[in-house]
């Protein structure tokens, strides 16, 4: 016998990995060279060079300090070096001790949400639509998953009805900005409407609502987008990072967790965080990319090369008569299907070799 609701998420298809393996069968079958594989969000720019020179001189150090296990909540310096770069960037004042590294932005969001969490029934609202392991994540920690549409007009946060949404038993927002998979980055209108919206919230349910924000896609955003920082619009906000995405690592499973000083009871979320981490196996973080980290924490994403595919891309759905959501950033397009069943219009698609 194992685990009933284990053993279904291990059997349950899903889309994103089913077109992955097709993607693999089709490259053993005609050739890699001719199959473009956009399944998964694998960056297409390599990691910036200071990655590699960061990480060869890296294996310089004694083996306890390059492969030793380091403190639960990450190196102490490289907690140290992403928080002066937070400072730096948002004119914040936060310290290590407000930092937990984490395996990546899947790990970083499964401790929040357990971290969060306080009983079975309570809620967590996502976006719609949004990366759908959210789901798996808030379910895992014994929450309920509440689904809100974001404005199909421009997919930013539909405020009335988060609204109608939120009830006693709602613990988080998620959002996640630029956003996988439409691209959007919400505006800071749409942010600091959403803030008013949860301060009277906790005010009315007499606890705080927390807005966790996913921010793996923070440092794609094209000419002349704002991606604002969200603690600076709302206080009880927790910040999940992963540097898969800014710095092409996503194969290292690199991110961390940021709880506020200013959050509502931040002492004991972080404790929280730290405890949750532990129940989960999230101890200690691959200490050689922590260190890569540190070193390259101010590294720049290669913007440039997404915004020329950006462009291709959008010009030839145009030309073509397809509609979509020009995107602001990540690297995704959320493009509408020619027919209602998206799923019979993708299978149509690869019948077409597409």
């Amino acid at each position: 016998m194992v685990n009933e609701k284990m053993h279904a998420l291990g059997v349950e298809p899903s889309a994103i990995r089913e077109l992955f393996a097709y993607g693999l069968a089709r490259k053993a079958e005609i050739g890699a060279e001719k199959v473009f594989d956009f399944s998964l969000g694998n960056p297409s720019v390599p990691a910036p060079d200071a990655v590699r020179q960061a990480a060869q001189e890296l294996l310089a150090l004694p083996p306890a300090a390059l492969h030793g296990y380091s403190p639960a909540q990450g190196v102490p310096s490289a907690r140290a070096a992403v928080a002066d770069s937070l400072n730096r960037r948002f004119g914040t004042a936060y310290s290590a001790d407000d930092l937990y590294m984490t395996c990546g932005a899947a790990a970083s969001l499964d401790i929040t949400f357990h971290a969060l969490v306080l009983a079975e029934g309570d809620e967590v609202i996502v976006i719609s639509p949004y990366f759908p392991e959210y789901k798996i994540w808030i379910e895992a920690a014994g929450a309920r998953c509440v689904e809100v549409p974001a404005r199909e007009a421009d997919f930013q946060p539909d405020i009335d009805a988060l609204r109608a949404a939120i009830t006693e038993r709602t613990r988080a927002v998620v959002i996640n900005s630029p956003n996988n998979p439409v691209g959007t980055v919400y505006s800071r209108e749409s942010l600091e409407a959403l803030a008013e919206l949860l301060r009277a919230s906790s005010e009315q349910y007499g606890t705080p609502l927390y807005l966790v924000s996913d921010e793996p896609y923070r440092e794609i955003a094209y000419a002349g987008v704002d991606v604002p920082w969200v603690p600076s619009i709302y206080e009880n906000t927790i910040v999940c990072y992963s540097y898969s995405k800014s710095l092409s690592l996503p194969g290292e499973r690199i991110g961390w967790i940021l709880v506020p000083p200013a959050a509502a009871d931040a002492r004991a979320v972080y404790a929280a965080v730290c405890g949750a981490g532990r129940a989960l196996g999230f101890v200690c973080a691959p200490v050689l990319f922590q260190r890569v980290i540190e070193a390259c924490v101010d590294e720049p994403s290669d913007v440039a090369a997404y915004a020329e595919n950006r462009e291709l891309l959008c010009k030839g759905l145009s030309d073509l008569g397809y509609e979509y959501i020009e995107p602001q950033g990540a690297f995704y397009l959320w493009v509408r299907a020619l027919e209602p069943d998206a799923e019979a219009f993708a299978e149509r698609a690869k019948a077409h070799e597409l």
